[in-house]
């Protein structure tokens, strides 16, 4: 499948960001909130917001999920990874893998080296441990309990070459 990379933002990424979020069954009601507010912080300042957006679409324009990554202030040269999430019924077509190749493009043209990614230790998020691991990210660390009792958090970075 060939996949074409955008990354303007419009008024109708609200809907199409939450969509996407609610559908992978992977975020909590707030957590979908927050997905939807960084979308609304990028319209509203532009660049200047931190928040960048990359969005995959397949040859009729469908969006299949997105990534959103910025700058982390205070840092030179690394970033986060705020999101990244695939449709459920668009998953195992490669965009996710496609999705962070762009990203990690996007990130070293604005001059990062290093993208940290972080995600919940539940079993739940097995397979997003496991896709980060594949695509060359390390656990950098582990912080017990950090979502909520028994949902730690670990964090993964790749320098960037």
């Amino acid at each position: 499948m060939t996949f074409t990379p955008r990354d303007t933002v419009t008024p109708s990424d609200r809907d199409l960001v939450r969509k996407i979020v609610e559908s992978t069954g992977f975020f909590t009601p707030e957590e979908e909130l927050i997905a939807v507010e960084l979308v609304d912080e990028h319209l509203a300042k532009g660049p200047s917001s931190g928040y960048f957006f990359l969005f995959c679409e397949d040859g009729s324009g469908s969006v299949l999920g997105y990534t959103c990554f910025g700058p982390i202030p205070g840092t030179k040269e690394s970033f986060d990874l705020y999101w990244i999430a695939v449709d459920k019924e668009r998953q195992g077509l490669g965009a996710g893998r496609w999705l962070m190749q762009r990203t990690e493009e996007a990130v070293m043209a604005l001059g990062g080296t290093r993208i940290y990614a972080d995600t919940s230790l539940k079993d739940l998020y097995e397979p997003t441990r496991t896709f980060y691991l594949h695509l060359g990210y390390h656990e950098e660390a582990r912080l017990e309990d950090f979502y909520a009792p028994g949902d730690g958090k670990v964090i993964y970075v790749k320098v960037l070459a």
